[in-house]
């Protein structure tokens, strides 16, 4: 918890995480200063005015810095298990993710779509704000039927700001792919606007093939088979060297 993230114009700290984290991990007493950021606006600091049992009180407060800017990236996300999808929401929310579309997969378990954890998932984006020192959510939709989604929804993200479709928009990692990303990288003059993942055992052909029709290009990262969180991380890393 790198920031501690507040709804707008609040003047004290009540939640009940971020009170036990400013007394046991910061160790922080009246006088100190924090760092915070506003839901949605700006980040800086502000100085502990007290401190009760349950409540941080505030004095002081600028916010005077601008969060720091999105990736202009979607990441489309084959639903994994759940407590992989949590780590994933923390780390693309940390990362700058402008928006995750999690979908139905051949290989996606049904009974995935029932976790109470889809529950928390603005929970899981807030923690991830914290950790970046950030205040601008991640968009997260869910779309349990992918062929609609791909069909009717999908070309809708490759269009630019004119309503042209750009080629080469988006991508799909998929370990038999022909192209490696690092060629795809070499050929292309810029990023990807969409980034599509499988999840564990990645996409089935099918899918493959239907979001290939409908715009994607097909690369590869090897021919290792690697975990779903490994592959998001490894592919976003290369927008951050943009």
């Amino acid at each position: 918890m790198n920031c501690i993230l507040l709804p707008k114009n609040a003047k004290s700290i009540s939640d009940e995480q971020q009170v036990k984290h400013i007394k046991e991990v910061l160790k922080s007493k009246v006088g100190d200063s924090l760092s915070i950021g506003e839901m949605g606006g700006n980040i800086g600091k502000a100085t502990i005015a007290g401190i009760t049992h349950n409540e941080v009180l505030l004095r002081d407060v600028i916010l005077d810095k601008k969060p720091p800017a999105k990736l202009d990236l979607t990441v489309v996300l084959a639903l994994p298990r759940p407590k992989v999808l949590r780590r994933l929401i923390m780390d693309m929310t940390s990362l700058g993710v402008n928006k995750l579309i999690i979908v139905n997969s051949y290989r996606t378990q049904k009974s995935y779509w029932q976790s109470p954890l889809l529950d928390r998932i603005d929970e899981f984006v807030f923690e991830g704000l914290q950790q970046a020192i950030d205040t601008v959510p991640l968009v997260v939709e869910l779309k349990k039927r992918f062929k609609p989604f791909v069909e009717d929804e999908f070309p809708a993200l490759l269009l630019d700001e004119e309503g042209e479709k750009m080629e080469g928009n988006a991508v799909i990692a998929h370990p038999y792919a022909a192209q490696s990303w690092k060629t795809y990288l070499d050929v292309k003059a810029c990023m990807p606007k969409v980034l599509c993942i499988g999840a564990e055992g990645g996409w089935i052909n099918y899918e493959v093939d239907l979001l290939c029709q409908h715009g994607c290009t097909s690369v590869s990262l090897g021919p290792r088979i690697l975990r779903t969180e490994t592959v998001v991380n490894v592919l976003l890393g290369h927008w951050l060297n943009v």
